[in-house]
C-alpha cells in the first residue's frame, strides 16, 4: 500500500463484487477512497451518513441552462461504489470521485456521460456499454466496446457469461486474502485488454482518473484505495506522463455550469437495459443475496411462498422444503457450487406454481425486480419547485411509489380536490405521476375521479426542468400554461388548454388564456376547427361548476363557437368526399353532445337565478343554441344533392342529422320513416343510400325493433338492390351492421327469416325472379361433397326466391 494506490476493479452492482469491496477495504484501512463517479459529488459526500439516505438512489447532474441534458449515476445497496462510501463516511476516511466532470461530459448537447457513471451496466467498465445507456448516448461516442465478462466466460469453457460470473464471484466467499480476487480480476482484465484498441472518451476517462491518483499522492496519502470498473485497471496500474495525459485532456469541451444532488431510484429502474436503466435483471434478487445472511435459497424461497400465500396460492412449508431441496439438486447436476437465481426459479415453477408461467411472472415482477424505492433527506440540494412539491406530497398524504396504484377521488372533499388539483397542475408541467383512468365504480357524476399513480425517477429531470416556470407547483403550471397558449398553433389546443387550466385551478392563467382563445375563434372561419374545440370548452364549464370556478367568460365563448358552428354546419358538409365526411361526422356527434350539455347549462344558470319561478325554467329548458343546432341538423338532413354529389351533403351526414333530431324528440318516427323511404328508392344511388343507412343506425340499432316499418323498408331495399351494386355496397353494410349491438343484430337476423316485414310491399321482381339453371347445376358437385352426399347429380326445388336462395 505504501508503493501505490490499490486498485479494487469491480463490477458495476455485483453483490459479489460488493462484498469484496467491503473485505479488501477492512484489510487494507485506506487512509483515502477514490472511487469511479462524477467530482462534482464529493460536496453531497457527507449525507451518504444520514439514515435517510436510503438505496436505492442516485446522482443527477443537469446543466443549468438546459435541465433537459441530465445524467443519473444510480446506487443499490449492493452497488460496491456504495459500499465504498459507506466505509469512508462510516470510518470518516476521506473519500473523492476521480472520473470525468459531469460540467464536461455534459457540454457537449446529445453526448451522455455514461462510461463516467458509477451507476452503469453490469460489466465491468467497457467503452461505451457502461453508464446511464440513454438513447443519446448508444451512438454518440466510439461505440460499444467488448464484453470482458462474455469474453473471459468464452475462455473457461463457459457459454453462459451470467452463470459463469456468478459461480466465480457471486456464489464466491471471501478468503483470507481479501485482494486475491482483485489481483486475479486486474491479470485478466490486462490479458483482454491486449491488442484491443482504446476508445477516445475511455482514454478521456482513464487519463483524468490518473490525474487524480497523482493528486492524491501530492496530498499525502499513502494507503489509497480506488473503486473503479474492472476493465480501467490496467490503464490505472501503468501511469504515463503527465504531459501525456495533459495532451489528452485537452480536448476536453469547454465546462458547462451544473448541480448535482441526490434523487431517489427503483430497483425496477435499475433492471431496464435503455434510457437511465443499469440493465441489472434481477436487482431484488441481487439484493437479496447481498444482503442475507447464510441460507439464501432457503430465506429467498420462504419470502415467494409469502408472496403466492398473500395472492392466493395454495403453498405450504413442505412446497417450501421440497423446492429447496429441488434447487441445490438441479445445482449440482449442473455442476455449480450453489443454486443460482435459474435454479431457484426452475424449482419454483415446478413445486410452487404448478408449472404455471403467470404464477412465476408475479414472483419474477415482485421479487426477482422488485420495487423498492430509495429515498432522499431534506438537507439534499434541491430546486425550490422539488421542495415545494414534496411538501404537497406530505401535506396531501400523497407517498411517491414505484408500484401501479389505484387512486378513486371524491371531489366534493376538500382533500380530494387539492389532490386532484396538484395531479392536473404536474400534468401541465410534463410530469405524468398520474393518468386519468376510468373507475371500476360506476358514475356518471362529474365529481368523481380516478387515477393510475405510478413515480418514475425520470421526474426528478422533468421537475428541475419544469423550474424555469416558477418556485412553486401553482407558479410554475401558471408560467407553463401561459407560455403554452401563446405558442397554441389551432383554436383546439387553445381550448383544450383551457380545460386543462380550470381542472388545474390556475385562475392567474385562465384570463390569458381566454384572451387568445377568444381572439382566435373570432377570426378563425374553418367549421371543423371550431367543431373540435367546442366540446373541450363545454367539458370545461362543468368541471367548473363542481370546483366552484367561475366559468362565465368560458360560456360566453362556447355559446359563441355554438352560434357560429349552426349558422356554417351545412355548407361545410357540402361536396365532402369519404374521408371528409367521416371526419366531419365525428365532429357532428361530438358538437351535439356539447351543444345538450351547454343547453342544460344555461337551464340550470337561470333556475338558480330565478328559484321558485316554473315559467322561467321552463323557458331556460328551450335553449336558444339548442333550437339553433337543431334548425341547422334540419337545414344539413334536407341538403339532397340533386345535382350530384358536389352539390349536396354527403348520405352519411345527413342520416346522422335524421338520427339526432330523431333521438331528441324534434323529428316523428313518421318522418324518419318517411325520409329514409325517399333516400331508399329507386332514384337514388346505392352509395348514397348506404351512407345514409350507416349515419342513421350508427350509435344504436334498436329503433328498428321498435319501428317495424323502418326494418321493413330497409329489408326491401336490400333485396332489390342490383347484384352489381350489391357488390360495391358490401363493405360500408357490413361495418353498419357490425357496429349494432349482438342482440340487436341476433333479433334482426330472426324477424327478417320469419317472413315479410311490415305493410310495405315488396317490387313483384322480387317473387318472380328467375334462377339461372346452369349457373345452379355447376355449384352441384362441389355442394354435395361439403355436405358429404354421393357425386350423382342433386336436384333442387326451382321456386327459390332471391332472399331465400
Amino acid at each position: 500500500m505504501t508503493n501505490g494506490p490499490t486498485l479494487l476493479g469491480i463490477r458495476h452492482h455485483g453483490p459479489g463484487s460488493a462484498r469484496a469491496v467491503a473485505a479488501a477495504l477492512a484489510q487494507l484501512r485506506p487512509d483515502v477512497v477514490l472511487i469511479e463517479g462524477p467530482p462534482e459529488a464529493d460536496r453531497l459526500v457527507e449525507l451518504a451518513a444520514e439514515k435517510d439516505l436510503v438505496p436505492p438512489v442516485a446522482l443527477l447532474a443537469h446543466v443549468v441552462d438546459d435541465p433537459a441534458r441530465a445524467a443519473f449515476w444510480p446506487f443499490a445497496v449492493f452497488s460496491p461504489e456504495w459500499v465504498a462510501l459507506r466505509y469512508a463516511v462510516d470510518h470518516q476516511v476521506p473519500v473523492r470521485f476521480i472520473d470525468l466532470p459531469a460540467a464536461h461530459t455534459l457540454a457537449e448537447p446529445g453526448t451522455d456521460p455514461g462510461p463516467a457513471a458509477p451507476g452503469g451496466a453490469p460489466g465491468v467498465g467497457v467503452g461505451e456499454g457502461e453508464g446511464t445507456g440513454t438513447a443519446e448516448a448508444e451512438g454518440a461516442g466510439d461505440g460499444p466496446g467488448p464484453d470482458p465478462i462474455a469474453a473471459l466466460a468464452a475462455a473457461a469453457g463457459h457459454d453462459d457469461p451470467e452463470r459463469w460470473w456468478e459461480d466465480v464471484v457471486e456464489h464466491r466467499a471471501p478468503g483470507a486474502d481479501a485482494l486475491a480476487p482483485f489481483e486475479a480480476v486486474a491479470e485478466a482484465m490486462t490479458a483482454l485488454r491486449e491488442g484491443t484498441p482504446t476508445g477516445r472518451r475511455d482514454a478521456l476517462r482513464e487519463a483524468y482518473m490518473r490525474q487524480q491518483l497523482r493528486a492524491a499522492h501530492r496530498a499525502g496519502h499513502r494507503r489509497i484505495a480506488v473503486v473503479c470498473g474492472a476493465w480501467h485497471v490496467p490503464a490505472l496500474r501503468e501511469l504515463p506522463t503527465v504531459a501525456h495525459d495533459k495532451a489528452l485532456l485537452a480536448g476536453l469541451p469547454k465546462k458547462v455550469k451544473t448541480e448535482i444532488t441526490w434523487v431517489p431510484w427503483t430497483h425496477r429502474r435499475l433492471s431496464q437495459h435503455t434510457g437511465y436503466g443499469a440493465g441489472i435483471d434481477s436487482p431484488g434478487w441481487y439484493h437479496h443475496l447481498f444482503t442475507a445472511e447464510g441460507d439464501t435459497v432457503a430465506r429467498w424461497l420462504t419470502t415467494v411462498a409469502e408472496l403466492l400465500r398473500a395472492e392466493d396460492h395454495p403453498v405450504s412449508s413442505a412446497h417450501v422444503i421440497e423446492a429447496v431441496r429441488l434447487a441445490e439438486t438441479l445445482a449440482a447436476m449442473r455442476g455449480r457450487p450453489l443454486a443460482g437465481l435459474t435454479e431457484t426459479l426452475d424449482a419454483v415453477r415446478a413445486v410452487m406454481c404448478d408449472g404455471s408461467e403467470v404464477a412465476l411472472a408475479l414472483v419474477h415482477d415482485r421479487l426477482v425486480v422488485g420495487d423498492a424505492l430509495g429515498e432522499v433527506p431534506d438537507s439534499a440540494p434541491a430546486v425550490p419547485l422539488q421542495r415545494d412539491l414534496a411538501r404537497l406530497q406530505r401535506s396531501l398524504r400523497l407517498k411517491p411509489e414505484p408500484a401501479d396504484r389505484e387512486l378513486v377521488l371524491d371531489l366534493r372533499r376538500e382533500l380530494d380536490t387539492e389532490r386532484s388539483t396538484l395531479l392536473h397542475r404536474l400534468r401541465l408541467l410534463g410530469i405524468d405521476w398520474g393518468a386519468p383512468s376510468r373507475s371500476a365504480v360506476n358514475s356518471t357524476g362529474t365529481f368523481r375521479e380516478t387515477w393510475q399513480l405510478r413515480w418514475e425517477p425520470e421526474f426528478a429531470v422533468r421537475v428541475v426542468e419544469a423550474a424555469q416556470w416558477g418556485t412553486t407547483v401553482e407558479g410554475a403550471a401558471t408560467g407553463k400554461a401561459v407560455g403554452a397558449a401563446e405558442r397554441a398553433g389551432e383554436l383546439a389546443e387553445l381550448t383544450a388548454l383551457a380545460e386543462r387550466c380550470l381542472l388545474a385551478a390556475l385562475p392567474a392563467a385562465l384570463p390569458a388564456v381566454m384572451r387568445l382563445l377568444a381572439d382566435r375563434a373570432a377570426l378563425d372561419t374553418d367549421i371543423a376547427q371550431l367543431a373540435a374545440a367546442l366540446p373541450a370548452l363545454v367539458r370545461a364549464l362543468r368541471y367548473g361548476d363542481v370546483r366552484g370556478t367561475d366559468g362565465a367568460a368560458l360560456a360566453d365563448v362556447a355559446r359563441g363557437l355554438a352560434e357560429r358552428i349552426c349558422v356554417g354546419l351545412p355548407t361545410a358538409c357540402t361536396g365532402l368526399d369519404q374521408d371528409g365526411a367521416n371526419a366531419m361526422r365525428s365532429h357532428l356527434d361530438a358538437v351535439h353532445a356539447a351543444v345538450g350539455l351547454l343547453a342544460s347549462e344555461n337551464a340550470a344558470e337561470h333556475t338558480e337565478r330565478a328559484p321558485g319561478h316554473v315559467e322561467h325554467t321552463e323557458h331556460a329548458a328551450e335553449d336558444p343554441i339548442a333550437d339553433r343546432w337543431a334548425a341547422a341538423l334540419h337545414a344539413l338532413a334536407a341538403r339532397e344533392p340533386a345535382g350530384g354529389p358536389a352539390t349536396g351533403a354527403p348520405g352519411l351526414l345527413r342520416g346522422r342529422a335524421v338520427r339526432l333530431l330523431l333521438d331528441d324528440g324534434r323529428l316523428g318516427t313518421e318522418e324518419a320513416g318517411r325520409r329514409l323511404g325517399l333516400v331508399l328508392s329507386p332514384g337514388g344511388t346505392p352509395a348514397d343510400a348506404a351512407g345514409w343507412v350507416e349515419g342513421f343506425l350508427a350509435g344504436g340499432g334498436a329503433l328498428l325493433l321498435h319501428d317495424t316499418r323502418l326494418l321493413a323498408l330497409l329489408d326491401d331495399w336490400l333485396v332489390g338492390v342490383r347484384p352489381e351494386a350489391f357488390t360495391d355496397l358490401l363493405p360500408v353494410l357490413r361495418r353498419t351492421f357490425s357496429a349494432l349491438e349482438a342482440g340487436v343484430r341476433r333479433t334482426v337476423g330472426e324477424r327478417v327469416a320469419a317472413g315479410p316485414l311490415g305493410s310495405a310491399a315488396r317490387p313483384a321482381a322480387a317473387d318472380t325472379a328467375v334462377l339461372d339453371e346452369a349457373r345452379a347445376d355447376a355449384a352441384l358437385p362441389a355442394l354435395a361433397r361439403l355436405l358429404g352426399l354421393p357425386p350423382a347429380p342433386v336436384r333442387i326445388p326451382r321456386q327459390a326466391d332471391r332472399r331465400s336462395g
